[in-house]
């Protein structure tokens, strides 16, 4: 029963939504998606109508199509037969290599330029200075053109290599350095159960998966016996022999064995051939976008308090260990969140390959895929999404790791 103190109950108004505040922000996000879907309704009702005007509709059926071009540098087989669909695939398995390659390259030149900027060596500061100031500060296509044109205009022939007396020599025989490229040993099986190139390597692949997984759960273990005895046992046999034991006896089994590359003819055959516009590509990827993850890591080490150094030195402990240690693992709470930004970055940056004929996903897809068949709407929506996803993969990744070191609190 109701008293004449409680307040009056009123049913709900229309006028909430806007003056209500409990109810408003709601408000403005139902309209804002409302507004979001009828422009997009009206684009997509647009270009079909603009698509049927020209005679044409969204169709994806080129994709099983004779190509009918070549891709010089490719990780699975392809000919100028083959659809358009696994010209795609070939572009794709380019990008995702020149971008693993970069992110790799360009973390480990990152950290050494990052943590020798702030040497106490006035040379040696400055020199990282230049560096870094020097890659940002200059468009990304421009070093691609140039590191391009010097492994082109600077290396030997491969006729050098001929002859009694050649002016140029392999490196270890196994290893030329030509105009046209790198040749290197290239892995081979013998085995018939290892006539499958992708299943060869996707076993390879998990047999080393497993036992990173392994070596993790050993490196726990370590960790639990430590806290619990004050104790840390060596694992570094264990790691060691999980690392070389399993794959090494795949390797065996599946018949591994090195094929070297000789010269035969005008050219090199055998191995593997790193054409210069990988090498160019990689190269001024890795080296522009280090020097970005450089000034990432100054700014993470100079974020630590000094009194951590200070703490480290008193109990003895060297300055690189204590760098290893204390500092970069502290360090790397502020440094992984804007090294999600460059990985993304160089990972986009990778399609400025058309400039030094690298086949990528750009090239083949964006580029002569378009132009042969006309399908130009296709063709950039599928090249959009295939950046999209990748972007998100690598987004998704990087912030897993980014959980795993931020600090736990108890």
């Amino acid at each position: 029963m109701a008293t004449l103190t409680d307040p009056p109950e009123h049913g709900f108004r229309l006028s909430q939504l806007i003056y209500d505040t409990r109810y408003r922000s709601l408000t403005i996000q139902v309209v804002a998606m409302i507004l979001l879907a009828l422009m997009m309704s009206w684009l997509v009702s647009n270009t079909i109508q603009n698509l049927a005007a020209l005679g044409k509709d969204i169709n994806f059926g080129f994709l099983w199509q004779p190509s009918g071009y070549d891709i010089n540098q490719r990780l699975i087989s392809y000919d100028s037969q083959a659809t358009h669909g696994r010209a795609v695939v070939v572009g794709i398995l380019n990008t995702l290599l020149v971008a693993l390659l970069g992110c790799i390259l360009a973390t480990i030149l990152g950290v050494i330029a990052g943590v020798l900027r702030l040497s106490s060596n006035w040379i040696v500061s400055r020199l990282m200075a230049v560096y870094v100031e020097g890659f940002r500060n200059v468009p990304l296509l421009l070093w691609i053109i140039l590191i391009f044109a010097l492994l082109t205009e600077s290396t030997p022939a491969p006729n050098a290599f001929r002859g009694d007396e050649p002016t140029s020599s392999m490196f270890l025989d196994a290893v030329a350095v030509t105009n046209r490229g790198v040749y290197i040993p290239a892995l081979h099986f013998a085995s018939p159960l290892s006539q499958n190139g992708a299943v060869t390597w996707g076993v390879i692949l998990l047999v080393l998966a497993l036992s990173i997984f392994a070596i993790t759960r050993i490196k726990r273990w370590a960790t639990a016996t430590q806290e619990a005895t004050g104790v840390r046992p060596a694992t570094w046999h264990y790691t060691l022999g999980l690392l070389i034991v399993p794959v090494g006896a795949l390797l065996v089994t599946m018949g591994a064995y090195l094929d070297l590359p000789a010269l035969q003819g005008f050219n090199f055959a055998g191995g593997t051939h790193l054409r210069n516009s990988l090498i160019a590509l990689w190269l001024a990827l890795s080296l522009y976008t280090g020097a970005f993850i450089a000034e990432i890591v100054r700014g993470g080490i100079l974020a630590i308090s000094k009194g951590q150094s200070e703490a480290a030195f008193a109990l003895g402990l060297r300055p690189s260990t204590t760098m290893n240690l204390v500092i970069l693992p502290q360090a790397l709470r502020v440094i992984i969140p804007p090294l999600i930004s460059q990985y993304l970055n160089l990972t986009k940056n990778s399609s400025l390959a058309i400039a030094v004929g690298y086949m990528d996903a750009r090239s083949t897809l964006g580029g002569i895929t378009i132009n042969q068949t006309g399908r130009e709407l296709e063709g950039m929506l599928l090249l959009g999404l295939f950046y999209l996803v990748l972007s998100l993969i690598i987004s998704a990744a990087m912030n897993i790791f980014n959980a795993s070191v931020k600090l736990k609190e108890r």
